[in-house]
């Protein structure tokens, strides 16, 4: 099966659009359209797009979600049982079926609920917290990490401080919430009014040391009541130059 074949047949659906309404709305044949949703033709993803918005899709759907992150990601399973529901509804005549895609207006798409499903636009935030883009990130069982998804954002790394623990400047590193020290993690911190990234070794109930590696290895001792613990740090990603 196509993806983007499941998707123009799911939205078809979800419309409830006839075959030959969404061919005589798009310009395409009849058979052609049956053989993109049986996965049989190959369908360029400019073509999809057309059709997509010519049955429903709405311009501020893609501002969040493309066709290729769409095409790469959806699990279509997901949403099986609103295409079964629908399939289930008594047939109507064509012009019944124009008349209630009519008076009945669409909100969103069904792949785009699929998607917010699966899946969180999660923001990448600089050194002073502010979002500089975003990146998709998949849920699992409602959560990123095992973090709610709301508290969940990526960090970018702003000086090579901890190159020596391979996260260099630039790189972009998955936070979930933290407010304690972990040891042996690396953790966004606050300390002295400034923020940083630093391995945690506990020493004692009142003691963590805060670990750098640029050119060498450095650390610090410090009580952990002048430490605010702002997330622990579970995954790093770099950009290919």
């Amino acid at each position: 099966m196509s993806r983007l074949g499941d998707l123009i047949r799911t939205e078809r659906i979800r419309q409830k659009l006839t075959p030959r309404q969404v061919a005589k709305k798009t310009g395409v044949s009849e058979s052609y359209l049956m053989a993109v949703e049986a996965g049989t033709r190959i369908i360029a993803d400019d073509q999809a797009r057309r059709i997509l918005k010519a049955i429903g899709l709405k311009q501020q759907n893609e501002a969040e979600f493309t066709l290729d992150d769409i095409a790469a990601t959806v699990d279509l399973v997901q949403v099986q049982p609103r295409m079964a529901a629908a399939a289930k509804k008594p047939e109507r005549k064509e012009a019944e079926l124009v008349a209630s895609s009519t008076e009945e207006a669409v909100a969103g798409s069904v792949w785009l609920d699929a998607l917010q499903g699966v899946l969180r636009r999660v923001p990448v935030m600089n050194a002073v917290m502010k979002p500089v883009s975003y990146k998709l990130v998949p849920l699992e069982n409602g959560r990123i990490e095992g973090a709610n998804p709301d508290k969940v954002f990526f960090y970018l790394a702003p000086d090579d401080s901890m190159r020596g623990f391979r996260i260099h400047r630039g790189d972009i590193v998955l936070t979930v919430p933290a407010n304690s020290p972990v040891d042996g993690a690396v953790m966004l911190l606050t300390y002295n009014e400034h923020r940083y990234l630093r391995k945690i070794k506990i020493r004692d109930d009142r003691n963590v040391t805060l670990q750098s590696y640029d050119r060498q290895y450095e650390e610090e001792t410090v009580p952990i009541s002048e430490v605010g613990f702002i997330s622990r740090c579970v995954q790093v990603t770099f950009e290919l130059q």
